[in-house]
This record gives structure tokens, C-alpha cells and sequence, in this order.
């Protein structure tokens, strides 16, 4: 028997409007969920970030970084939020000798975004679906790396079943500028949507990239979808919901 605890908001939109019910959910949620875990004595997996490196200073970010992330500033809901939860579980397994397992998911995509979920790659696709211009944060040199929801969900079952207490990361290791995503998606979606460059949110990461040697070690797990690929499989997803409903991309 398993116990996932993948509640929480994910979106910067989601958990800077709802900032407290983010910390609580990564605190006392966890802290709940653990507690149905040992009692059912269940392999407890907690879906964690690569938020928790914050700011990275080291790149690409291997598990054993231990990150650079201001406590309190406006994104600290959700960093220590998960940096909690990861403490949490690992005191659950020294303490109570829970069997469990972390994974530092990184950006993921696919198909079944919700049309305004605020993250940046269904925020493009629907702004270039819709002919609205493309939101970019910066000059848009801060990276980024995509993982397709297939991929991703593939490498947490992995993890699952494999034979490993410490921190994870799963996610895809290529690397793109933000401005190189957008362009992909212009080109994609056949639109021609100018970019509308605004100032940087208070501390965003400059880079984000996994280091997912342990993956592909230990559970010989790696990605599969490339980004391009990826994206051409959400796209029609998120054409089909704007059909449905008019739907805005939602911005910071």
C-alpha cells in the first residue's frame, strides 16, 4: 500500500493569491498524510519541488545541494513550504522507521493544464492561440527545464518501487532560455504574438536544470519526450478548452 501526497498549489498565480493555505498544506497536510501512512504502515511518497533550491548558485542542481532560497520572501510559501514537508518526512522515517520516498518534481506539462494554471507554458500556448501578447518576465535569458507529464510520471513510479529514502530528482535535464520556449511555441501554434516583456518577479530563479544522474542510475529511468514534441501534444488540448470556454492565460 502506498500513500502520495501530491496535494498542494504549484502554480506561482495559484500560491501567491493562496499563501497561507500553501504553507499549511505543506506543513500540516504533510504532517496528516504521514500520520495515515504509519498507521496503515504504507510506503509514503511525498511529491516535492525543485523549488526547494531556490535561487540555485550551483548548476545543474544534484540532490545533495542544499539551495539558496530566501525564507521570506513572496515564493518562501511554497520553497520552504516543501522544504518543511521534506523534513517532516525524513524525521517520519528516522523516528518511526516509515518507509518512505521524495521526489523534486521539475517544471512539468502536458495535456490536462488548466488554461489559466499561470506557469509558463500554458500561459504561451494559450496567448498565442488567442493572438494576445506573449508574457515574458525579464530580458528572457533565465532557463528552464520542461519535463512532459508522460516522462515525469513515469520516473515518480520508478522511484516508488525502487529502493531509495533521500530526495530525487526527477525531471527533463534540457536545458532552454525562456524566450527560446516562446519562440518554439509561436512557431508551433503558426501564431505571430509580440512579446510583452515585463520586470522580473521578486526572486525568480535565473536557472533551473536537474541533475538526474541518480535516475538514471539507480532506477535507469531518463526522458524521453523532447520539448518540441511535447509541446505539439498540449497544444490541442488547450485549443480544445478555449473552444469550450474563453480562457485567458494568467500572469503574475
Amino acid at each position: 500500500d502506498g500513500v502520495l501526497h501530491f496535494a498542494s498549489p504549484a502554480s506561482p498565480v495559484d500560491y501567491l493569491n493562496l499563501p497561507i493555505q500553501t504553507l499549511k498544506v505543506g506543513s500540516l497536510g504533510t504532517h496528516n498524510s504521514l500520520g495515515i501512512a504509519l498507521a496503515k504502515r504504507a510506503r509514503f511518497l511525498l511529491a516535492s519541488t525543485s523549488e526547494v533550491y531556490g535561487d540555485p548558485q550551483i548548476h545543474p542542481q544534484p540532490e545533495t545541494y542544499w539551495g539558496n532560497v530566501n525564507p521570506v520572501g513572496v515564493r518562501s510559501v511554497y520553497d520552504e513550504a516543501k522544504r518543511f514537508a521534506e523534513a517532516m518526512t525524513m524525521a517520519y522515517h528516522r523516528y518511526h522507521r516509515l518507509d518512505t520516498r521524495i521526489v523534486r518534481i521539475f517544471n512539468t506539462y502536458g495535456p490536462r493544464m488548466r488554461p489559466h494554471d499561470g506557469r509558463v507554458i500554458s500561459n504561451f500556448i494559450v496567448q498565442a492561440l488567442r493572438g494576445d501578447p506573449i508574457t515574458i518576465y525579464g530580458d528572457g535569458s533565465q532557463t528552464r527545464s520542461f519535463c512532459y507529464v508522460d516522462d515525469e510520471v513515469d520516473g515518480i513510479w520508478h522511484l516508488f518501487h525502487a529502493d531509495r529514502i533521500e530526495p530525487t530528482n526527477i525531471g527533463n535535464p534540457e536545458e532552454y532560455q525562456i524566450r527560446e520556449l516562446a519562440s518554439i511555441i509561436l512557431e508551433e501554434t503558426g501564431n505571430s504574438s509580440v512579446m510583452d516583456m515585463l520586470p522580473l518577479p521578486e526572486d525568480d530563479p535565473k536557472v533551473r536544470q536537474p541533475d538526474i544522474s541518480i535516475a538514471r542510475e539507480l532506477l535507469s529511468w531518463q526522458p524521453e519526450v523532447g520539448l518540441r514534441e511535447g509541446i505539439q501534444k498540449t497544444i490541442p488540448f488547450l485549443e480544445e478548452q478555449l473552444q469550450r470556454k474563453d480562457a485567458k492565460a494568467r500572469t503574475i
